[in-house]
């Protein structure tokens, strides 16, 4: 779906399909991301006010269109309408407009879903329509390198007005014309045949590497094994060089799709096109080998130079994608994990230990007068001593112990691998010597301590919440025995 709110617009993609009323006022949630270099937001939740505040059309045309500026924007353009015809996932409207074509597409309902598909709207070929919908960029193109690739996607057939009837010279009529013309030049010369048939498969061709283009970014889309996509653009890449054999060398990683020999190499004419990054050093290099014999062609560069912002784009988005899941599992500050990505982890451990009906230890941990810190230091030296302190707890676990910070100066750490409470008290007791070495900094020392509270699955709580709830009481009670039997406020000592 699309929000839009005065000149601003937003492409939003949900988690499962529900009516919505076009002009509705609506809000959404959702994680962000990037498409064709614009935002967008994904895995959204929306929720219709039922409140009307229809959009007007913006009148716009086909040069507005190709800049990308108006792209997920509602917008209202006239063409001349050259082909139409219904395919499996969408109903398609090919235009021309200005000098130039453009796709007018209504996507297909899922009939699983107990929507019912409405007959395609038909329109003459030739006749002048006016077209209100959303422009959509295409995959792969970028706004910032010229004129980009887009569709406008219609919302419902009433988004399709005629507003001219097609001549009677029109496109079809002139194709028939030229059918016979042809077919008196058919006959006349066996070589216009043989040049029909060649342009014929030429086209085909073509098709089959649009549409294997096609498949590849939506693989990216999908985020696929970086690997897996990479092979289907050394497969591509062949296809288009007539299957010259190709790979892919990933900058700092493997080699991957048909590679040739060293010594295979200096007998054959290898031709190399650098994977472009946005930003910094190259990507990676895409190689292709031919005859020793054979002479550069435009088609070399122009196939290898596709190829290569098609590794880019896979590339770049793959690696966005891993940034991504690692910012919204660790804590930025101490690199361990955060709450969201703790609470995940503890159910898993929880479930596991339901399965074999095992136990395991929950510890709950507070840095004992940590505001002091802060305000005698800064918070930039508030920050340093918790990544210290993450560090030197992190040393004191064994490999399979889960260390978080809940937030602030609370940590929490899940003992999977553990006989019983004597097992947890052990660890707990190494983590609390991990404090007895002070904390420097710039010429200041900090001695520090924490209390740590221990909860034992299932004795202590059978839930996520229950073992938390136990394992913070426990602590609290430690912090305020510790605050009652000292006669002073230390906490740290200062040097």
């Amino acid at each position: 779906m699309v929000l839009q709110n005065g000149g601003k617009s937003l492409w939003i993609e949900t988690k499962d399909e529900q009516p919505l009323t076009l002009g509705d006022r609506a809000t959404a949630s959702g994680y962000a991301a990037v498409r064709n270099g614009m935002l967008t937001l994904n895995d959204a939740e929306v929720e219709d006010s039922y409140k009307r505040s229809p959009i007007t059309p913006q009148r716009i045309g086909w040069d507005q269109l190709s800049s990308g500026t108006n792209a997920f924007d509602l917008i209202s353009i006239e063409g001349e309408v050259v082909r139409e015809g219904r395919e499996e996932h969408q109903d398609e409207y090919l235009l021309a407009a200005d000098g130039h074509l453009f796709s007018v597409l209504y996507r297909h309902t899922d009939e699983d879903l107990g929507f019912e598909l409405p007959p395609m709207k038909q329109v003459p070929v030739g006749a002048r329509v006016r077209v209100t919908g959303i422009s959509s960029v295409s995959y792969g193109s970028n706004p910032f390198e010229g004129p980009v690739g887009f569709d406008v996607l219609l919302r419902s057939f009433d988004d399709i007005e005629v507003v001219a009837k097609p001549s009677l010279l029109n496109v079809q009529n002139l194709t028939r014309v030229i059918e016979m013309l042809l077919a008196v030049i058919l006959i006349i010369g066996i070589r216009a045949i043989w040049t029909e048939r060649q342009a014929r498969l030429r086209n085909a061709t073509m098709a089959y590497l649009e549409r294997r283009r096609g498949m590849i970014l939506e693989d990216i889309n999908n985020s696929r094994p970086l690997a897996e996509i990479l092979e289907s653009i050394n497969a591509l890449v062949s296809a288009w060089l007539g299957g010259a054999p190709c790979w892919i060398q990933v900058e700092d990683g493997a080699t991957l799709g048909n590679s040739v020999s060293e010594a295979s190499r200096a007998r054959l004419r290898v031709v190399e096109e650098p994977i472009p990054s946005r930003s910094g050093p190259a990507l990676g290099v895409l190689c292709a080998a031919f005859g020793p014999n054979t002479r550069p062609r435009a088609v070399e560069t122009e196939s290898l130079g596709q190829a290569a912002r098609l590794a880019r784009l896979a590339i770049e988005t793959s690696r966005l994608y891993s940034d991504l899941v690692r910012h919204s599992e660790f804590d930025l500050l101490t690199d361990i994990h955060n709450r969201f990505s703790f609470e995940r982890q503890i159910e898993t451990v929880m479930e596991a230990a339901r399965q074999s009906a095992g136990v395991f230890g929950l510890l709950y941990i507070d840095l004992n007068d940590f505001k002091q810190v802060n305000d005698q230091f800064g918070h930039r030296t508030g920050d340093l001593y918790l990544q210290e302190v993450a560090l030197r707890m992190k040393s004191q676990l064994r490999p399979g112990d889960i260390l978080a910070r809940l937030g602030g100066d609370e940590f929490a750490v899940v003992l999977p691998h553990v006989r019983g409470r004597a097992d947890v008290k052990e660890i707990t007791l190494r983590l609390e010597r991990c404090f007895e070495q002070p904390f420097n900094w710039d010429g200041c020392s900090v001695h520090g301590t924490a209390s740590i509270g221990i909860a034992i699955y299932p004795a202590d709580g059978t839930t996520r919440d229950s073992l938390l709830s136990a394992a913070d009481a426990a602590m609290y009670m430690i912090k305020q025995t510790r605050r009652s039997n000292q006669e002073i406020l230390p906490g740290q000592t200062v040097h």
